[in-house]
């Protein structure tokens, strides 16, 4: 999240001052929040915080914060130590919700999770690759086109969100008339998404969310059931089809991979590039660093936008058995949150953690995960997707730039940018 926004005068941080379990924490302006992950990384051992009770049974609940480079990478990658089911998010999806929609894969463990990362892995042929990579050369293209002649004023909707979008959609195999139905799915199934709804808004709009998600699956499964019997050169088609084992994903399955690829390679992309304009437009110094070479700096400050500006905030896991780990004794069940954004600003593995600059190297960011079997499989492909962007933006546009500050929808889940003005020559 940008470092622009600010307060005029902060409070000392303290063990008390602060609650990352509290939703009202998520709804501080950035600067009073990375306070706090500083002072948690200064700390001996994670700090434990509890949630709210819930439940029938008020139980209390809560979790051991990993805000250290070091401990969300160990975490990552001791799959066997720190399980992802029953759920990453928060809250962790209902038992019923995972029956009726299916498991993301995310939310998996082995076997299950490399049974069905085996067959998207497959599917994700190098023929199928080549033809996304040209493709997304050719949306930016057409959206910077767009722009030129349409002049719009928010980047989100008419930059950010559209070349994710597009990309994903071609690459599935999504008819193009289907594409403004499951835009308009996407935003409602992700709203409200690890944000603390009021009270009215919950009467008014009840399962808005799942509603969403249901059309969204609704229309891949129909996709999915023409492409067995005309398969053609597409994702859909390949996840469906066999592998080399004889398994392709069923109905249920291809809804969730197909929600998790919008929500992964959709809303995670759209944020990181609107973070990414705003921070090469306040930064101006890093911009001319950028203009002045591309081909040398634009993988550089790609990679430093996804540090600065991580796009997923959190992912818990769960204690399988009873662990050492930083000091801190964790007993079987017990629950701990990996903070991402956290770890790309540990001062023992970032100099300077707080500046944003393109140069930086190395940069072990962990905006694709700390590593281990829940490695982005997407990582290479927003990527691309953010360089091609940029450089046909930068390139043809070299003084488009953000307009006041972005408008945020606070989250504890992911850094959700509402809406961004632009401008240009």
């Amino acid at each position: 999240m940008s470092d622009q926004l600010r307060t005029e005068a902060l409070p000392p941080v303290e063990d008390a001052a602060f609650d990352l379990a509290d939703p009202a924490f998520w709804r501080l302006p950035a600067e009073q929040r990375a306070a706090a992950f500083r002072h948690l990384r200064s700390l001996d051992a994670p700090r434990y915080f509890v949630e709210r009770p819930s439940g029938l049974l008020r139980r209390e609940r809560g979790f051991h914060a990993l805000v250290r480079h070091a401990d969300v990478v160990a975490a990552s990658r001791r799959p066997e130590a720190f399980r992802s089911a029953p759920g990453v998010t928060t809250p962790e999806p209902a038992r019923w919700v995972r029956l009726l929609f299916g498991d993301s894969m995310v939310n998996l463990d082995d076997p299950q999770h490399a049974q069905m990362r085996r067959i998207v892995a497959r599917a994700f042929t190098p023929r199928l690759l080549g033809r996304v990579e040209e493709e997304i050369g050719a949306i930016a293209t057409r959206i910077v086109d767009e722009v030129i002649a349409e002049r719009p004023t928010d980047f989100v909707p008419a930059v950010a969100a559209q070349l994710p979008f597009q990309v994903i959609c071609r690459m599935m195999g999504i008819p193009p008339e289907r594409w403004p139905l499951i835009l308009r799915q996407i935003d409602q199934a992700t709203e409200h998404t690890g944000v603390r709804r009021p009270l009215r808004a919950r009467i008014r709009i009840p399962g808005q969310g799942l509603r969403a998600l249901a059309r969204l699956q609704r229309v891949v499964a129909e996709v999915g059931r023409e492409r067995r019997r005309r398969p053609t050169e597409d994702l859909i088609s390949a996840l469906v089809g066999a592998d080399l084992d004889g398994r392709g994903l069923t109905g249920r399955e291809l809804g969730a991979f197909f929600s998790l690829l919008l929500v992964a390679g959709v809303e995670t992309t759209r944020n990181a590039l609107a973070h990414g304009l705003h921070l090469l437009s306040t930064h101006p110094e890093q911009r001319a660093l950028l203009l002045a070479d591309p081909e040398r700096h634009l993988d550089g400050a790609v990679d430093e936008i996804l540090r600065h500006a991580t796009p997923i905030i959190q992912f818990r896991r769960t204690v399988a058995s009873d662990q050492l780990l930083n000091g801190t004794r964790l007993a079987r069940g017990e629950k701990v949150v990996l903070f991402y954004g956290s770890a790309g600003r540990d001062e023992a593995v970032f100099t300077d953690p707080d500046a944003f600059d393109i140069t930086r190297d190395p940069n072990p960011h962990l905006a694709f995960g700390g590593g281990g079997p829940h490695y982005c499989l997407g990582a290479h492909l927003a990527r691309q997707e953010m360089k091609a962007l940029y450089r046909e933006l930068f390139t043809r546009l070299p003084d488009v730039r953000s307009v006041g500050e972005p408008v945020l929808i606070p989250s504890n889940f992911d850094h959700r940018v509402r809406s961004l003005r632009f401008t240009f020559g």
